[in-house]
């Protein structure tokens, strides 16, 4: 679904991405673990768009992406439920919902509809009257990933989804992650809660100084003690 071939990617003179490789299968779900300020969120804004590599590729089932405007990616299949969840505070739940909402990439049957998207997170029916800035923080990040999934995605980006949830509702996260899964959609999410990107991810990716220094199965990670008291804290 995704390969990301060698990209180095700066912010200025500031050297962040030093050639990232990494790939998502299609149907699967890959996170991307590491400390703060290691580079996670500028990998996902290299893939969107927002700050194009200025080496390397970025393909979409093939196709080269690099350097394409963010609303042209987002056209093309990938979606974004971004760090913070962006939300609009001063709009419905429907609202947001509406915003977003545009035809799938693919095929008709792949659809995320209002509806649908309501019938998948039934907190969302039962707040849709009710303003952005007025629901909890799993609500938002509920209504987040239902935005992300209305742009039809065929591989959806997840920044940081577990940040600021209490931990049942993290669990929550967790089972609609894998039901989303279950669904066919591609995901790839960036994190820092370890347990919570193992129980979810099919693969993992280590991520420290701009760089990959581990890529392994979840049950591999979580035996290699090195690699997860040297780059993880855990």
């Amino acid at each position: 679904m995704l390969e990301v071939q060698d990209i180095h990617t700066y912010y200025g003179n500031s050297y962040v991405l030093q050639g990232v490789s990494l790939s998502v299968g299609e149907g699967k779900v890959a996170a991307l673990l590491g400390r703060n300020g290691v580079g996670k969120t500028t990998l996902l804004r290299s893939i969107i768009g927002f700050t194009p590599p200025r080496r390397g590729r970025i393909l979409l089932h093939g196709t080269d992406v690099t350097g394409l405007p963010p609303y042209r990616i987002a056209r093309m299949g990938i979606g974004l439920v971004p760090q913070g969840r962006r939300i609009f505070a001063s709009l419905t739940v429907r609202e947001n919902l509406s915003v977003a909402q545009r035809g799938s990439p693919d095929t008709a049957e792949r659809d995320w509809t209002i509806g649908r998207v309501m019938e998948f997170f039934p907190r969302l029916r039962e707040r849709e009257k009710h303003w952005g800035a007025k629901l909890s923080g799993g609500e938002q990040q509920m209504l987040a990933c239902g935005r992300g999934l209305l742009t039809n995605p065929l591989l959806l980006l997840m920044d940081e989804p577990s940040e600021g949830l209490a931990p049942l509702l993290v669990r929550e996260l967790e089972h609609l992650i894998l039901k989303l899964k279950e669904q066919g959609v591609s995901i790839f999410l960036a994190e820092q809660r370890f347990g919570f990107a193992l129980a979810v991810a099919d693969h993992v990716y280590v991520m420290a100084h701009g760089k990959i220094v581990h890529d392994a199965a979840p049950e591999q990670l979580r035996q290699n003690e090195e690699v997860k008291r040297t780059y993880l804290g855990v």
